[in-house]
C-alpha cells in the first residue's frame, strides 16, 4: 500500500500576491510519476521508490521548483514566483536502476526505469541480468520457453502480478516471460517469501509486481526499436494521453520478429525458434473531483513460433523425416479497478501513525488463453477461461492500526488435451490420448492487519479462508515484520503458507520436447508449501553520495505436498521404464534454502557499484524416498555490475560479470548413469548509450565471450529415439549476441 505526500501549489506574484495556481504540474525528479493540481492548487502523489527524493513543480509562467523530500514529510506548501521567460529548462538527475527498497515491509528488490535500460531488456524474461536473486533459463532446448528461479525453485511458484493483478497463471505461464515488453515497463519489483494475503493463496517463493507505463506520464510518445546479429526485429510503442484534467489513456504496441534458422552449436536443431508476435493493450484512468479513481484496460496478443531441426518444413506437420514443433499462442486480458473513498484522510498526530481514511475498492478480471501446439509426434491443445472478482474495504483506528479485509471469487475453466505418442525401441508408434481438462471455483475472505509505529516498527499479519470446489478449505496465514533500529538498520521477516493446483504439461512444457512416453498419477493433489526467511540491510555513509547499502537474507522453503516430474525413477525402483517421465506427488521431504548477500554503492560522481552472491540448497525425496539435490538448479550465483555516466548522461557505460555455479545434471542416458554435475561458466554483458535530445542511441553485446552449453539436445541425431531429450539445459543455447536500438521520447 504506498504512501501518499499531499500539498499544494501557490503562485507569488511581484506584486505580493499569492494564489493557488490550478493545474501545476508536479512530479517526481528521474521518474514517471506525476500528477495534477486541482483547480485549488490542492494535489496527492505517490510517494517515489526511494527517500530522500526530488519534487518539482511548475506552472506555465513561474519559476520551477524542486524540493528534497524526506520520508518524514508528509504535508508540503510549494510557492512559485514568476519569472523571466525561459528558451529552455533541462533537468539531470540520477536513478539506481537496481535497489534495495526502503519502505518495503518484505524484503523487495527493485529494477527501476533506469534499471530496465542497462540492456536491451526486450522482454521480461531478458530484464533480471542485473539480480542475483532471480536466474532465467529455457526449460527446453526446442520451445523456446523460457522459466525464472526464485529461492531455488521454479517460477512456478513466484506469483506474477500486473500492478497487484495476479497475471501470467495457468497456461500462460511456459510463454508469460516474453509477453511482456520490458519498455512496456516503469519498474518491477521483487519481493521474496511470504507476501500479502490480499492477491491470494497462490505466493509461495515471492511476488513479482510488473508496474507500467502510467496514462497520467507526460509522454504523448514513447518508441524503442531493436535489432541484433539474429536479425531479431523489434518494435515497441508507448503513447500516455492527458484527455481532460480527470481522462488519461496510455496506448501500449508491440510487434516482433525472429525470421531466420541459427544453429551455433551445430546439433541440427535451431537454436531459438522462428516467432512472430503482435501484442497491443489500452490502459484508462479516470479521477473524480471527489477522489474515486476508476482504471481499467485491455491486452491482446498473438504468437506463432516453430522450431526443431534445421530441415524441418513447418507446411508437412508429422513429418518423421525431420523433427519440427509449432506452438500457437492467443491471449486477451480486460480488468477493471474502482477505488471509492468513505471519508477523507484525518491529520496524523504523530510521526509515522496511520492515517484514518477509509476506502472500499473493487477488481475484476477476465483473461482467455488458447494454447495449440505438436512436438514432433505429440499434440497438446489448452483453452483457459479465468473470471476473478475482489472487494476489499480499507480503513484505520487508533494512531497505529489500519486493516484490509475483503471477499474474493475466482473461477477457472481449463480444456486440455494431450496426444503422446512415441516410438519404442523397435520403431514401434504407440498412442495415449490424456484428458486433463477442470473446472476450479474458489470463493474466500480475508483480513490483513498492519501496526506501525513511529517509521520503526511494522507489523502485518493476514489470514485467508478460500473454500477450493475440488480441495475443500483452505486456510493461508501469512506474517511480516519490519524493524528500523537507527534508520541505517532494517530488519524483515516474513512466514507464511502457501497453495497452487499443478498445470503439469504447462508447468513442464518441455516434456513435449522429448522421445520420451508421460505418465500422470490419478491422484495429484494440491501443492502445499510453507516459506519462512529474514534480511538485514544496512544503509552506510560511504560513496560520493553518503548511500551505500549492504544487504545480507535466508529464506527456507518446505513443501507439505509437491507435483514432482521425474525422469529418473528407472534408476531406484527397477523394473520402471527408463524411456518415461513420471508425475507424482511428493511421498517425502522437499525443500530449498537460499542465502543471498547484497552490496551497492557509488564510489564516485555517477559511477555506481553493485555486486551480489547467492548460495541454494535445494532438495527433494522422489519415489525412492532418499533426498536427492534438484537437478539443474544452480548452486551460486555471483553478480557484479559497473554503470558510469558522463556529465548531463550524454554517455552511458554499463558493464555486466555472472559466474554461474554448478548443477546436477539429471541421469537420463540409461547407458551412462554418474553422478554428473554442469561446469561453473561466466557470461559478460556491456552497452554503451548515447543521449541526444530526446533519443537514446544505444549498442551492447550478450554473451561477450560466446560461451554455449555443448550438447544441450540428448541424442539430437535420432530425434523419435526414447532416449531423444532436449530439456538438460543449463546453459546458453545461444552464441555472442550484438544488438543495436534507440529510444526516441516525445515530452508534453
Amino acid at each position: 500500500m504506498a504512501q501518499n505526500i499531499k500539498g499544494i501549489v501557490s503562485g507569488h506574484s511581484s506584486s505580493g500576491g499569492k494564489t493557488p495556481l490550478a493545474y501545476a504540474s508536479i512530479s517526481w525528479h528521474h521518474t514517471t510519476i506525476a500528477v495534477t493540481a486541482d483547480e485549488n492548487g490542492h494535489f496527492t502523489i505517490t510517494a517515489p521508490p526511494a527517500f530522500p527524493a526530488h519534487l518539482i513543480a511548475s506552472f506555465v509562467g513561474y519559476e520551477s521548483d524542486t524540493l528534497t523530500v524526506t520520508a518524514a514529510m508528509d504535508s508540503l506548501d510549494i510557492t512559485l514566483h514568476e519569472g523571466a521567460a525561459l528558451d529552455e529548462i533541462v533537468v539531470t538527475g540520477r536513478q539506481a536502476g537496481n535497489y534495495i527498497s526502503r519502505l518495503a515491509t518484505i524484503k523487495t528488490e527493485v529494477i527501476s526505469a533506469a534499471g530496465l535500460t542497462k540492456m536491451a531488456c526486450c522482454n521480461l524474461a531478458e530484464s533480471f541480468e542485473n539480480s542475483a536473486g532471480i536466474t532465467v533459463g529455457y526449460s527446453d532446448a526446442v520451445s523456446g520457453a523460457r522459466q525464472i528461479r526464485l529461492l531455488g525453485l521454479s517460477g512456478n511458484y513466484v506469483q506474477m502480478l500486473d500492478e497487484s493483478r495476479p497475471d501470467m497463471r495457468g497456461l500462460a505461464q511456459p510463454f508469460g516471460l516474453s509477453y511482456t515488453p520490458g519498455q512496456w515497463l516503469e519498474s518491477i519489483q521483487i519481493a521474496k517469501g511470504a507476501g500479502s494475503i490480499l492477491q491470494g493463496y497462490e505466493n509461495i517463493t515471492g511476488q513479482i509486481n510488473l508496474e507500467y507505463r502510467k496514462p497520467a506520464t507526460p509522454q504523448p510518445l514513447f518508441l524503442n526499436l531493436y535489432l541484433d546479429r539474429f536479425l531479431r526485429t523489434e518494435a515497441n510503442a508507448a503513447s500516455s494521453l492527458q484527455l481532460s484534467d480527470k481522462w488519461s489513456t496510455v496506448l501500449l504496441a508491440h510487434a516482433s520478429t525472429d525470421p531466420k534458422k541459427y544453429d551455433d552449436n551445430h546439433d541440427g536443431f535451431m537454436d531459438e525458434p522462428v516467432k512472430r508476435q503482435i501484442n497491443l493493450a489500452n490502459r484508462w484512468t479516470y479521477l473524480a473531483d471527489n477522489g474515486t479513481q476508476l482504471r481499467f484496460g485491455v491486452k491482446g496478443l498473438c504468437e506463432k513460433r516453430e522450431s526443431g531441426q534445421m530441415d524441418f518444413d513447418g507446411s508437412r506437420p508429422h513429418d518423421t523425416t525431420a523433427y519440427g514443433s509449432q506452438i500457437e499462442n492467443k491471449h486477451f486480458n480486460a480488468y477493471v479497478k474502482v477505488g471509492i473513498p468513505l471519508s477523507a484522510a484525518q491529520p496524523r498526530e504523530d510521526l509515522g501513525a496511520v492515517p484514518t481514511t477509509s476506502n472500499i475498492a473493487f477488481i475484476g478480471d477476465y483473461t482467455f488463453h488458447e494454447l495449440s501446439s505438436f512436438f514432433g509426434l505429440k499434440n497438446y491443445y489448452g483453452r483457459e477461461n479465468t473470471a476473478t472478482f475482489n472487494t476489499l474495504f480499507q480503513s484505520g483506528f487508533g494512531q497505529y492500526h489500519s486493516y484490509t479485509a475483503g471477499l474474493s471469487f475466482r473461477w477457472d475453466d481449463y480444456g486440455e488435451q494431450l496426444e503422446d505418442a512415441w516410438l519404442d525401441e523397435n520403431r514401434q508408434q504407440y498412442d495415449n490420448t490424456i484428458h486433463l481438462s477442470r473446472r476450479e471455483i474458489t470463493g474466500g475472505l480475508f483480513g490483513e492487519y498492519t501496526f506501525s509505529y513511529k517509521e520503526k516498527l511494522t507489523l502485518v499479519a493476514g489470514l485467508r479462508a478460500d473454500y477450493h470446489s475440488l480441495y475443500r478449505w483452505l486456510f493461508t496465514p501469512r506474517v511480516t515484520l519490519k524493524y528500523d533500529f537507527s534508520g541505517r538498520l532494517v530488519f524483515r521477516a516474513s512466514a507464511g503458507r502457501g497453495f497452487r493446483t499443478a498445470n503439469v504439461i504447462t508447468d513442464n512444457i518441455g516434456i513435449l520436447a522429448t522421445g520420451r512416453k508421460i505418465q500422470i498419477a490419478d491422484d495429484l493433489q494440491l501443492e502445499e508449501a510453507w516459506t519462512f526467511g529474514g534480511s538485514l540491510s544496512w544503509y552506510l555513509p560511504w560513496g560520493y553520495d553518503d548511500n551505500a547499502s549492504i544487504s545480507v537474507d535466508y529464506f527456507h522453503t518446505g513443501f507439505t505436498n509437491q507435483v514432482l516430474v521425474d525422469a529418473e525413477r528407472y534408476l531406484y525402483e527397477p523394473p520402471q521404464d527408463y524411456s518415461t517421465y513420471w508425475i507424482y506427488n511428493l511421498q517425502g521431504k522437499s525443500y530449498s534454502n537460499t542465502f543471498q548477500a547484497d552490496f551497492s554503492m557509488q564510489p564516485a560522481e555517477r559511477f555506481t557499484l553493485l555486486a551480489a552472491f547467492r548460495y541454494t540448497d535445494a532438495k527433494t525425496a522422489y519415489a525412492d524416498g532418499n533426498l536427492r539435490e534438484r537437478p539443474l538448479n544452480n548452486r551460486f550465483k555471483a553478480l557484479l555490475n559497473l554503470q558510469y555516466a558522463t556529465r548531463m548522461n550524454i554517455w552511458t557505460f554499463d558493464v555486466t560479470a555472472q559466474l554461474n555455479g554448478a548443477t546436477r545434471l539429471p541421469d537420463l542416458d540409461r547407458n551412462r548413469r554418474s553422478n554428473r554435475y554442469s561446469p561453473v561458466y561466466p557470461l559478460f554483458f556491456a552497452q554503451v548509450t548515447r543521449k541526444f535530445k530526446g533519443i537514446d542511441v544505444y549498442i551492447g553485446c550478450e554473451n561477450i565471450l560466446n560461451y554455449m552449453q555443448e550438447s544441450p539436445i540428448l541424442h539430437a541425431g535420432d530425434p523419435y529415439s526414447p532416449l531423444f531429450d532436449s530439456t538438460v539445459i543449463w546453459g546458453p543455447l545461444m552464441g555472442r549476441r550484438i544488438y543495436a536500438g534507440l529510444r526516441y521520447t516525445l515530452f508534453k
